[in-house]
């Protein structure tokens, strides 16, 4: 009787940290958004998961949300640090909505979200928390920061087969370009402080990658307002959000270090027997430091110093 007594009270403390669905998140769970910055991490497969939520924790985020099927484990060392949704993006669970769905209810807050193998960096990141970064975006009046996806992969496929190994990481140092984002609603003319940006990958391998899925840029990190909504392109239905800069001087920029699209070209059918390698003359190790990030003009520190 006594152990079930102590069984039942480890699994009432625990319960909070759990949620069977979106909706019972946004029931019962509101509290984890209700001090930010927060992460939403979405998980798509169990590749590298661990070190995916360690790196964010270690930013600074004061709250980690996991949206991830029920069938995957949390390491131990950080499962009681993260709030878990059961999600499954593999059985049509969207990640848009989801984050649609916790805009309103976290107004007021800077959000940001990622997927499992991607890795927020920013300017001066080693010293400095993303909370500290945040704050002074927002002293400079913006509320969104434009962050560059910027692929990374295994260098030695034979032993990596799904392109990811956090040890062996390379990425492009060059090949990355901006193209004027038209406005269909002003006779295609360009918008202002807005770029479509391209590079990476999805540039070199764009055969196999849809033409509305080759953008590396996503407004990342953003606060929630009512009657804001993410768009399946990675912009927002206010257009403010989606520019690079200000109107008076340049803005800081981020970067989030992605194997996603190696992972994707690597175990799709369609492309998996059509790449021996990623490596070309202008690849380069990844270091796992924003000064290598900032060196190759990948993210920008505006004025902060």
């Amino acid at each position: 009787m006594c152990a079930d007594l102590a069984e039942f009270a480890v699994k009432s403390e625990r319960d909070p940290m759990q949620y069977t669905s979106l909706n019972d998140f946004l029931a019962r769970g509101r509290a984890h958004l209700a001090k930010g910055p927060i992460a939403l991490i979405f998980v798509e497969d169990d590749v590298e998961l661990g070190s995916t939520l360690r790196h964010h924790l270690d930013a600074g985020f004061v709250e980690l949300v996991v949206f991830l099927p029920d069938n995957f484990d949390l390491p131990g060392d950080v499962a009681d640090k993260v709030a878990r949704v059961a999600f499954d993006m593999a059985r049509g669970d969207d990640c848009v909505q989801a984050i649609n769905a916790v805009i309103p209810v976290a107004a007021g807050q800077w959000l940001y979200y990622c997927f499992n193998a991607e890795y927020l960096f920013y300017p001066f990141c080693e010293t400095r928390s993303v909370g500290e970064l945040l704050s002074y975006h927002a002293e400079e009046r913006r509320d969104a920061m434009l962050t560059y996806v910027i692929d990374i992969y295994a260098g030695d496929l034979q032993s990596h087969a799904n392109a990811v190994c956090i040890e062996d990481a390379h990425l492009d140092r060059s090949g990355y370009y901006a193209l004027a984002r038209s406005d269909p609603n002003n006779h295609n003319h360009p918008k202002e402080r807005q770029l479509d940006f391209f590079g990476g990958l999805r540039w070199r391998y764009e055969e196999h990658i849809p033409a509305p899925r080759r953008k590396i840029d996503r407004i990342a990190l953003f606060r929630a307002k009512d009657g804001l909504a993410l768009r399946p392109d990675h912009t927002f239905t206010d257009e403010e959000y989606n520019t690079y800069a200000c109107p008076w001087h340049n803005n800081l920029t981020a970067a989030i270090v992605s194997f996603r699209t190696a992972k994707a070209l690597k175990t799709n059918p369609g492309s998996m027997f059509d790449i021996d390698t990623f490596k070309w003359h202008n690849s380069t190790p990844f270091e796992w430091h924003s000064r290598q990030l900032l060196d190759l003009g990948l993210m920008e520190p505006g004025q902060w110093f």
